[in-house]
């Protein structure tokens, strides 16, 4: 079936050509000719299956020319990776048209923003954080709102933005039409659908649980002092044209990217941390080529549109299936093959079977030919005990999957025991220096004489008379009475009395018998 078959203008025909699409995926069949008819619409659909064109295309062909006035299309993206990519899609469709887009995304400065929204936009992909900032501003009004577009409303409650999203949905006129779109529907999602939308259709694409056939995925257990170690070895053994490493927090992508670049491997990293710049750069290096490895985190990765991704790399394991699912689908899309590994150490098996379980099948697991497992000997994994400190992590933590474990034992379960990056100070060690005293048993130092702090058998030395001396003059002094204070006037007058030979001392009373005449 062409996209000339739904009815769309010759422009947006133009624009899907220079593209390169010439048949529209099964999201974009059932989801197209819905939204042209004005219905909400809910639709649950994996990433990678097409979602972005079926709202941009018939919101552009519903829109028409451009046309004076406040903001029509409003599009509410969880990150900003996921609203710059919707973004570049709008533009592309809306190329040969006269249509306005503006992106408000946080990381970079209002005054672009602003401007765009004051000269007049049409179509506005946003942000949670920023586009309530530009509402209290008051820089944005929804009186013309024609289509309100949610999308990965669930990774938005999972994220927090529950409170705001509704916020924003209510400000929002009540004639209008309404895209909500989610890769997944639990009950949580089913009640901010109720809350926002009227009557919708819905259009559910496939089962948001399972693996796309194209990809081939594994498990590879290792102890966690070995962990990185097989990491080289896979990138080392397996033809990995782009791979994409997944990482639960923060540090451990900066660690990770890190260490790889030591061993001389074209990486980069992309988590919330990261400035807006670097993240595009990061992106942008990605895409080109010109990284090979990009380490993730999953916030961070989510929805992102990522040609020719030969290989995904769970270096940690997610923090519940669906993420896994996710991960997964950053491979072998638009019909393309792709491998997904999982490394995973003997503490995390039963997030392993809570995975199996989510997908309704099982993983094989496999040993890398040829690497030293027994190796581990010499690399003990450290163990804590005691209150864990506080990590830092893109989000919080969701134990909805785990069945088997509590989130308290998921968390500890899941927790990587990496090798210690070289250059590293450990914690809780102190340096090894020659300045460390040596504690000496208690019999011997019982054995030793005691002194008034000073070592056995030790000659005082040549001015310690003196300083005895200094000290008993001291002593002396602070017993005896002291004169009375003149201040600063006082001061100058003694000053000048021991300046003149022969001067009488006037600060010490001379005896009452020797009274002058």
């Amino acid at each position: 079936m062409p996209f000339s078959r739904f009815g769309l203008f010759s422009s947006i025909v133009r624009a899907i050509q220079a593209k390169g699409y010439t048949e529209p995926t099964p999201v974009q069949v059932e989801t197209i000719p819905v939204v042209l008819a004005g219905r909400d619409v809910v639709v649950s659909a994996q990433t990678g299956t097409g979602k972005t064109a079926a709202f941009v295309l018939p919101i552009i062909n519903r829109l028409g020319p451009h046309r004076p006035g406040g903001v029509r299309v409003l599009v509410l993206e969880p990150t900003r990776e996921l609203a710059a990519q919707v973004d570049a899609e709008f533009r592309a469709f809306a190329q040969f048209t006269d249509l306005r887009v503006t992106l408000v995304q946080g990381g970079v400065g209002h005054t672009k923003q602003r401007n765009g929204l004051r000269d007049g936009t049409d179509i506005v992909i946003a942000t949670v954080g920023r586009l309530l900032e530009h509402m209290v501003d008051r820089t944005l009004n929804f009186d013309s709102l024609q289509v309100l577009v949610l999308d990965e409303v669930d990774r938005m409650l999972d994220m927090g933005f529950v409170d705001a999203v509704k916020a924003i949905v209510a400000r929002c006129p009540q004639k209008r039409q309404t895209l909500f779109f989610s890769a997944t529907i639990p009950p949580a999602i089913e009640d901010m659908a109720r809350f926002a939308l009227h009557n919708p259709a819905r259009i559910n694409i496939g089962r948001a649980r399972t693996i796309p056939a194209s990809v081939t995925h594994s498990m590879y257990p290792v102890g966690g002092a070995l962990k990185f170690q097989l990491l080289l070895a896979l990138l080392k053994k397996t033809e990995i044209g782009r791979a994409i490493i997944f990482c639960r927090t923060r540090d451990g992508a900066d660690q990770i990217v890190r260490r790889l670049k030591d061993a001389e491997h074209s990486a980069s990293v992309l988590h919330g941390d990261r400035s807006q710049g670097q993240r595009k750069a990061a992106l942008a290096g990605f895409k080109d080529g010109y990284y090979k490895i990009l380490v993730a985190t999953d916030l961070a990765a989510r929805g992102l549109d990522l040609a020719d991704v030969s290989h995904v790399i769970n270096f940690d394991i997610p923090m519940t299936p669906d993420d896994y699912v996710h991960r997964v689908g950053r491979t072998g899309r638009s019909e393309a093959v792709g491998d997904a590994f999982t490394l995973f150490t003997p503490r995390e098996t039963n997030a392993v079977k809570a995975i199996e379980r989510y997908i309704r099948a099982e993983i094989p697991q496999k040993k890398l030919a040829g690497f030293n497992y027994s190796a581990e000997a010499s690399a003990p994994v450290r163990e804590e005990s005691g209150p864990r400190a506080k990590r830092q992590r893109e989000e919080l933590p969701d134990a909805r999957g785990w069945s088997e474990t509590t989130l308290g034992a998921a968390k500890q379960a899941n927790r990587p025991a990496a090798a210690p990056v070289e250059g590293q100070r450990k914690f809780f060690t102190l340096p090894q220096t020659g300045h460390q005293t040596k504690t000496k048993p208690r019999a011997e130092a019982a054995a030793e004489p005691r002194g008034k702090g000073k070592p056995a058998g030790r000659k005082p030395k040549p001015d310690a008379g003196v300083k005895k001396g200094k000290a008993a003059a001291q002593a002396k002094a602070h017993s005896e009475p002291k004169p009375r204070s003149h201040g600063k006037l006082g001061a100058h007058a003694k000053s000048r009395e021991k300046a003149r030979p022969g001067a009488t001392n006037h600060s010490k009373r001379p005896p009452a018998k020797s009274k002058r005449r």
